[in-house]
């Protein structure tokens, strides 16, 4: 597989301290992909609230010299937003790729076809854990809204790739910065998030939806249709812990 198939995308992870949207109604929101600031692809996600929790889909098709890439995503959360089944179906320059997994008996239970061979990982279950493939802007959304549930603690990664594993997510808050969405002037909180000593800068808005995300793939990122960070510039890395 290549090294931006389905992985950690440890970065991934997105946080705040400010009030989250609810997802009483479907909303679908769309993106681009970018590669040092030049659109290479498209990504979006919905979220629609059920009477058994949430559910969220994601879309992501990236094309470029070395990189052909799509991803369609459906996950089950409970009413606490943790994780109880995903589907994932992606293909990475031509290479298929799928994950089917679930939650079961105090474990997470992911069986991967990829390459013409097929394993089952079973890694620990944690509240407040999500899935994350590459480029998917859903999960980023998932996470902001679990990170403000559980007030930024005790949040985790479920990491497809390998062997697979299930990794801790810290995360450092800067300060606000500026942009336009849709044209008009919004307040844009800055977070970084580390996961397995990988970085990702994500920003949000006053609602805590997700605008722009850095992602840990070198050169990525994904922005929020109509949104512009003011001035335009990929995040700073964050001080040394």
């Amino acid at each position: 597989m290549s090294r931006f198939a389905v992985s950690a995308m440890a970065g991934i992870l997105a946080l705040g301290s400010f009030a989250v949207a609810q997802l009483v109604r479907a909303q679908s929101v769309g993106f681009e992909v970018a590669l040092n600031g030049k659109n290479v692809g498209t990504a979006s996600y919905e979220h629609v609230a059920t009477p058994e929790g949430y559910r969220s889909t994601s879309i992501v098709h990236v094309g470029m010299q070395g990189l052909d890439y799509s991803l369609s995503k459906s996950e089950q959360l409970s009413p606490a937003r943790d994780f109880e089944h995903v589907r994932l179906n992606a293909v990475v320059n031509e290479d298929a790729v799928t994950i089917v997994g679930a939650s079961e008996s105090g474990q997470i239970v992911l069986d991967v076809s990829a390459s013409g061979r097929k394993t089952t990982m079973r890694l620990p279950a944690h509240p407040g854990a999500v899935f994350i493939p590459d480029f998917d802007p859903g999960v980023l959304q998932t996470l902001l809204a679990i990170a403000v549930e559980r007030n930024n603690r005790d949040l985790w990664a479920i990491i497809p790739k390998k062997q697979g594993s299930v990794q801790p997510i810290q995360l450092a808050t800067y300060q606000d910065e500026q942009g336009t969405l849709d044209g008009h002037p919004i307040v844009v909180h800055h977070l970084v998030a580390n996961i397995a000593d990988t970085k990702t800068d994500l920003f949000s808005g006053p609602d805590n939806s997700l605008l722009q995300a850095e992602l840990p793939q070198q050169g990525f990122s994904l922005v929020r249709t109509g949104f512009l960070l003011k001035p335009p510039k990929r995040a700073p890395a964050p001080p040394a812990q």
